[in-house]
């Protein structure tokens, strides 16, 4: 059997001679798509520059008209902002439909406070936890005065339960 120094493949007729490079073409090809690499990532970056980096958020505020348009003794829900408005004698008062359990949107009661659908929690007309697995009560949310007279409900503010807005 003769053994060849050489080896060759069996299925063509490249040996492993022919298939090394030279270490300056090694670099050379190395340099090439580094280069392109390079390219390429300034042009994505280029292509994200004129995006803004932050987006506007969504006020959380909204209106809910002038003092005298909520009469004494009346509720008023809003729905789309998940707020129920309320006014007595001390004033106005807002509080947040969300359940403080797992977020989902508690409904009034007969009995004049209100039910979470999800998990069960109740609470009493004021908010507070009567039964059921809430941590705390329904948040109450800032009501404000605009310049213009109109009142402001904010709800990413927080105040004290029994907080209202002296008219």
């Amino acid at each position: 059997m003769d053994v060849q120094n050489d080896k060759t493949c069996n299925h063509c007729s490249v040996s492993d001679s022919d298939k090394k490079i030279s270490r300056r073409d090694f670099l050379g090809i190395a340099a090439f798509w580094s280069c392109i690499t390079a390219w390429v990532v300034t042009i994505a970056g280029l292509a994200k520059f004129p995006m803004p980096a932050l987006l506007p958020d969504i006020s959380s505020a909204f209106k809910i008209g002038k003092p005298e348009e909520i009469p004494v003794g009346s509720e008023k829900l809003y729905p789309d902002k998940k707020v129920l408005v309320k006014r007595d004698e001390k004033g106005i008062s807002a509080v947040s439909l969300v359940c403080t359990h797992l977020g989902c949107i508690v409904g009034k009661t007969e009995q004049g406070g209100f039910s979470c659908p999800c998990h069960g929690s109740k609470f009493d007309s004021n908010g507070n936890v009567v039964a059921g697995p809430a941590p705390k009560g329904l948040n109450w949310l800032e009501v404000s005065r605009l310049p213009n007279g109109k009142l402001v409900v904010d709800n990413n503010k927080f105040v004290p339960e029994g907080t209202t807005f002296v008219v």
